[in-house]
């Protein structure tokens, strides 16, 4: 029998994540529900070293590299017809599944929260950690304020994803799908019990390989959009501008510890903003 729905989680070069994410996911794993792991050409494929331990979930491959193609073909190779789409460095909250499940009936696509934990036991965050204890996976507010679900932590049916369209490779594709799906008419829904967690990156390094990914993937979705690269260069020109008037949200934030993790968060602003107004710049001149 098809099954009800099915857990799409894309994987790349990260397997002691993965087995986190799979361990919190099957413990109360609804029947009916089938899980992928579709790998994205990792060094050592997971099913390797995971399958043993995880009877229950299927195991794909995907040579073609990016997240986007990986999740369009765990979508191609089911047939279920609720989608929940799961990174595998989040850890799902208990009852996620369900929270998905309830929620299919009455949605077109919808996300919930992410929640940044640390990994390891340092007393005091790093200047990466802070910041993201502050900045990262706003996703209400993503909803809210630029109309796009996360994609890793997102719940839709077949039949919507088939009208709208695979996720597209070489951008922002969380954003392009979500605005390709606005623009098809369907609703984009937040669901508060529909949570994961996901750790912060550790250092300066892991912080700036996330910006670096993600400005590259904002241009070709502002390029896909046909918008100018004047408008971009006016973007990356405002950046330190956006240092001051983050500030205050570092210094008022509840979920930073003393002042020490405060100016580091400042500082880690500032490093990262003036970076990318760097790329940007050059981008818009170059590429």
């Amino acid at each position: 029998m098809t099954a009800r729905a099915v857990v799409i989680i894309p994987h790349f070069n990260d397997q002691a994540r993965l087995r986190r994410c799979l361990e919190a996911l099957l413990v109360d794993l609804p029947a009916g529900v089938d899980v992928v792991v579709v790998d994205n050409g990792s060094h050592v494929p997971p099913a390797t070293e995971l399958a043993e331990d995880f009877p229950k979930v299927q195991w794909l491959t995907q040579p073609k590299p990016g997240a986007a193609m990986a999740r369009n073909l765990g979508v191609a190779e089911t047939r279920a017809e609720g989608l929940l789409f799961l990174d595998a460095d989040c850890v799902p909250c208990a009852g996620w599944v369900q929270a998905g499940l309830d929620a299919m009936d009455h949605i077109d696509a919808a996300g919930g929260p992410v929640d940044v934990f640390d990994e390891g036991n340092a007393q005091t965050r790093t200047g990466a950690q802070a910041f993201e204890a502050v900045f990262a996976f706003d996703m209400r507010g993503y909803l809210d304020r630029v109309g796009f679900l996360g994609s890793g932590n997102l719940v839709t049916r077949r039949s919507v994803f088939d009208a709208v369209g695979p996720f597209r490779p070489g951008l922002s594709e969380d954003k392009d799908w979500s605005h390709r799906a606005r623009a098809a008419g369907f609703d984009l829904s937040f669901i508060d019990a529909f949570a994961v967690g996901h750790p912060s990156r550790g250092d300066w390094p892991a912080l700036r390989r996330k910006w670096d990914r993600l400005t590259e993937e904002s241009w070709g979705l502002h390029r896909a959009e046909g918008k100018g690269r004047w408008r971009w260069m006016a973007r990356a020109l405002l950046m330190p501008a956006s240092i001051v008037a983050h500030m205050p949200r570092i210094l008022r934030s509840p979920r930073l510890r003393g002042p020490q993790e405060r100016w580091r968060a400042i500082g880690t602003l500032a490093r990262l903003r003036l970076t990318r107004m760097v790329w940007m710049l050059r981008q818009a001149i170059w590429a």
